[in-house]
């Protein structure tokens, strides 16, 4: 895979980190939930940090900011998937668990092959 085709596929994926951060910024749950929003930021953080790479088509640069903050996108995703059953058990946040872990998963192993 060459760096433009991982940068492309790295930012399909952040679709649904992305829509998992928008669910859980804009549930009930999260208003007044401290730990739940820690991950809405994190998840925000990462994707800001690669705005501006993706919109100059640097994948060099979207690569390496990628790889750098790859430690806190699996620490959100981690501690989302702790949060989840004491936030709620409703399919929605299961769901929400299962999206952002399949979309963190294939983000590390793209990036451990570049």
């Amino acid at each position: 895979m060459t760096d433009d085709e991982a940068m492309n596929r790295i930012d399909e994926l952040l679709s649904h980190v992305w829509m998992v951060r928008t669910f859980l910024k804009h549930s009930e749950e999260a208003e007044d939930d401290d730990e739940l929003m820690d991950v809405v930021r994190a998840l925000y953080d990462y994707t800001l940090a690669l705005g501006a790479p993706w919109n100059e088509k640097n994948s060099a640069e979207y690569l390496k900011q990628a790889k750098k903050k790859l430690a806190k996108l699996r620490g959100a995703t981690a501690q989302f998937t702790q949060l989840q059953p004491q936030v709620s058990t409703h399919t929605n946040f299961v769901m929400a668990v299962r999206s952002l872990e399949g979309a963190v998963r294939e983000i590390g192993e793209i990036l451990e092959r570049s």
